[in-house]
């Protein structure tokens, strides 16, 4: 028995934060939110005024910038230098900004680096874009996790309805697209599925379902 590193990827709406936290607790593992690091950059960059097409700027402001993901009360709270932005940085603002921030190499480069760090010991599920494919490689077990276009923008458009943002599902079915292509034409870790992850379509699966799933594949693979 092992404690595994999990690595889930998938594209935007596929589930990776709820299926990863619910792995996590399943196995009692702690949960790594890599997109929650673009977000909490770019949540700065905004504050600061820093011009989200300044790579040069962008990747000072990722060296300098502290960003702390810690459990509170079942709970994964984000920190920027110390300051609690959990709330502020799921907006629908934040989410194409942190898409636009993560396509500059200096500021993968420091947050990968932040990533391996977190999650070195294992017993951990990390989520994200390339977390298979660039971040943790030799993870022990690694999910590819999609579901069809308009299922994941139904998803996407719940989720922010439960916000209090309101889009209809044309806009919302766009959005999620334009998201695909910036994420898997980027030139610098591109959304990819790792030759060895396994493929998880959860289009007619809910969370529980998925989630159980990944936890029985991770018990075959010696999770402890």
């Amino acid at each position: 028995m092992t404690r595994l590193i999990i690595a889930i990827d998938g594209p935007v709406g596929s589930g990776k934060s709820s299926v990863a936290k619910q792995v996590a607790g399943a196995l009692g593992y702690t949960y790594l939110d890599s997109g929650a690091m673009y977000r909490a950059v770019a949540w700065k960059a905004l504050r600061d005024g820093v011009p989200l097409d300044s790579h040069g700027k962008l990747e000072e402001l990722a060296r300098a910038t502290r960003i702390d993901l810690a459990p509170v009360n079942g709970s994964l709270r984000v920190l920027v230098d110390g300051e609690d932005v959990t709330a502020s940085i799921r907006s629908a603002t934040l989410s194409q900004a942190a898409s636009r921030v993560a396509t500059v190499p200096g500021l993968r480069v420091a947050l990968v680096a932040e990533q391996r760090r977190a999650g070195a010991a294992g017993g951990v599920v990390m989520e994200g874009r390339d977390i298979g494919t660039v971040v943790f490689p030799d993870a022990g077990l690694k999910i590819f996790l999609d579901a069809s276009a308009e299922v994941r923008a139904e998803r996407r458009r719940q989720q922010h309805l439960a916000e209090g943002e309101a889009f209809d599902l044309p806009q919302m079915l766009e959005e999620v697209r334009a998201r695909d292509r910036r994420d898997r034409e980027r030139t610098v870790s591109p959304l990819l599925r790792a030759q060895d992850a396994v493929l998880v379509d959860n289009t007619a699966m809910d969370v529980d379902e998925t989630a159980r799933l990944i936890v029985l594949l991770a018990r075959d693979r010696g999770a402890s």
